[in-house]
Formats: C-alpha cells, sequence, structure tokens
C-alpha cells in the first residue's frame, strides 16, 4: 500500500510556544506542527495534513515554502518537507487549511487520503547507479513491501495495543541504509530493491551482497520465502556505521506460500541455519510506555553498531509478526543530510 503522504485529519489541541508571538503548535494525530498564529486554527478543525518526505509539487498554493523548502527530485522541481526546529520547537509536516483548495468537500471525509489529488509524491534522495542497476521489472506481487507506519499516525491504535494482554512485543533498532528484499520462489531466485526488481550484474551492490552471503545456495532448500534486511556499509547512505565492504541486517523472514510473516522464534531460527545476522535486538520483551511522546525519546540513542552515531530510530513489532511500527528519531531527522 502506498504511503498516504496527505489526509484530511482533525486538529486535536493547540498549544503555546514560549516566548513566540506569531507561531503556535498545532497537533493533528501523533504529529507536532508549528502553524501561524494569524491564520486562526482552532481544535477540531479539519485540516489537509503534509507528512515530512512529502515532495508538493510546484502549484501557487505552496509557494510560500519556496524559500524554506524549495528542492529538485532528478529533473522534477517541488517543495520538500522535512522535520525542523523552530523556537526550540520541533515541527513536522504541514497543515493547510480547507479553505485554500475550495469547498471539495472533504472536510466529511477523516482520514481520506488526498496525496494524488494534490500531486504529491514521496521525497526520495538520489540513487547510486551500484544500487540502482538494471531493473528486471516492478516489486512482485508476491510479497509485500518493507514500510512500516510510523507511529504518530497510529495514536488510536496505540491505545489499543497498549491496553491489550494479547500482544507482546520486541523491539529492533532501525538502520540507515537501503532496504534489501531476497526470495526463492518455486525455484527461482530474485533480488529486489525497495521499489524494483533487479537484474543480476557485476557492480550491482544488492546482487554483489546476495553472492557474497550465498543466499541462492542456502535459501533454495527453505522452500518459498523471502528475507528482508537494510543493505549497508560503504556507498550506502554516507556509511554511517564505519563498516568496510557491505552487507544486510536482516529484520523480516515472510512465507510466500501462506503470505504471512514469519513470527520472532521462526525468523531468528532461520536466520541462525542460514548463518545471516539479524537487526540488532534492542529488547526481546518490550512494554509499550504509557504515550507516543514517551515512545518517540526511546528511539534517540546511539546506534548498536557504532556508537558514535545517532541510530535512525526504532522498530517495534508483536511477537507474532501481525503488528509493526516504525518510530524515527528526531534527533537523527533533525541532522538527516539529504
Amino acid at each position: 500500500m502506498e504511503r498516504k503522504l496527505a489526509t484530511v485529519r482533525k486538529i486535536t489541541d493547540i498549544r503555546p510556544i514560549e516566548g513566540a508571538d506569531m507561531i503556535e503548535l498545532a497537533i493533528v494525530d501523533g504529529w507536532n506542527v508549528v502553524v501561524a498564529k494569524n491564520v486562526g486554527h482552532k481544535v477540531g478543525d479539519m485540516v489537509v495534513y503534509c507528512e515530512i518526505d512529502s515532495f508538493l509539487p510546484i502549484r501557487e498554493e505552496f509557494e510560500f515554502l519556496r524559500k524554506s523548502s524549495y528542492k529538485k527530485m532528478g529533473d522534477q522541481e517541488g517543495f520538500r518537507l522535512r522535520t525542523i526546529k523552530l523556537r526550540g520547537q520541533i515541527s513536522q509536516g504541514l497543515i493547510i487549511p480547507m479553505s485554500i483548495f475550495g469547498d471539495f468537500g472533504w472536510t466529511a471525509y477523516e482520514g481520506l487520503d488526498v496525496t494524488e489529488r494534490l500531486g504529491i509524491v514521496k521525497y526520495e534522495p538520489p540513487i547510486p547507479a551500484e544500487l540502482f542497476g538494471k531493473v528486471k521489472g516492478g516489486f512482485p506481487s508476491f510479497l509485500h513491501k518493507t514500510d512500516e507506519e510510523r507511529v504518530q499516525n497510529l495514536v488510536k491504535e496505540y491505545e489499543e495495543y497498549k491496553l491489550t494482554s494479547k500482544h507482546q512485543f520486541y523491539m529492533t533498532e532501525k538502520l540507515d541504509g537501503s532496504s534489501a528484499t531476497f526470495y526463492m520462489n518455486e525455484g527461482e531466485f530474485g533480488v529486489c530493491s525497495r521499489n524494483l526488481e533487479l537484474l543480476e550484474t557485476e557492480e550491482n551492490t544488492f546482487w554483489k551482497v546476495a553472492r557474497q552471503l550465498n543466499l541462492e545456495e542456502n535459501m533454495k532448500d527453505k522452500g518459498n520465502i523471502c528475507l528482508q534486511g537494510e543493505l549497508i556499509g560503504e556507498g550506502i547512505q554516507g556509511n554511517p556505521y564505519k563498516i568496510k565492504g557491505q552487507t544486510v541486517h536482516f529484520f523480516n523472514g515472510f512465507d510466500i506460500d501462506k503470505q504471512t510473516r514469519l513470527d520472532i522464534n521462526a525468523f531468528l531460527i532461520l536466520l541462525d541455519e542460514l548463518g545471516l545476522t539479524s537487526v540488532p535486538i534492542l529488547d526481546s520483551a518490550f512494554l509499550l510506555p504509557d504515550t507516543v511522546e514517551e515512545m518517540l525519546k526511546l528511539a534517540e540513542d546511539k546506534s548498536r553498531l557504532n556508537k558514535l552515531t545517532e541510530r535512525e530510530g526504532v522498530v517495534v513489532r508483536s511477537l507474532d509478526n501481525t503488528i509493526s511500527f516504525k518510530i524515527i528519531s528526531d534527533k537523527f531527522l533533525l541532522v538527516e543530510k539529504d
């Protein structure tokens, strides 16, 4: 499912910002957004909320973003939304009053996805040639992409997860690399980036690592399975962990026949049998804190792979792997280079 970058939402709270006369803080689900006071936002207002990583098109309604947010993505011009800090207050995303767009009847549909209608796409930083490679096709339909929902979009669900006793969780570090998927299906081995299946070439890093780890040979007697992980190392995201070469730390196993994720025990047993490494497991019996705000604080820490590196965040999954969500560190987002 494509990410809902722009949705109709309700302002649930408005708070003052210490020492600020012209701006205030608006709360939308779990997101904090700095807004101008003169706009007259009120609690209960229905608005269009655009998440961080949104790439807004060149339109008159968005021109006020030009000075702060203009960016080129390939040949495409637009405005990129990212985490910023104003008067000491972190602000994430953009709140747009309904009046900007006219009366389209959107106010009656809380949660309505208007991403495509507004011409908004996800900002993707440039991909090095050795990672992009030659494309075999789109991401296979018999697999699931690796893109957990952010906890700020799951405020209502979070309360349910926290209060019910049927869900037990574990927490892993979210690594700053490139998503990699490797599958064996009906005797065919395949390698994918986040969105595409890749042809094997000598220069392609995904395939190089697959061969280094002997994945095709080792996976062929494990049935129709898929392994997903984070490709890290030299030439990838600036190599924040300062490792030599490249490797993959895995975070997910998928049974293609059953179309289900492996539970944590089955997943770790499979990795052990294949001689592979998981992403760092931070807590194998994780108790959800009381609030989303506390959860966001837990994401901020140093990486287990390099104590000098700020970690990107954490991922929380249920032990049966039916629930998962990510929490990106605000500290990481504030120093993001691209």
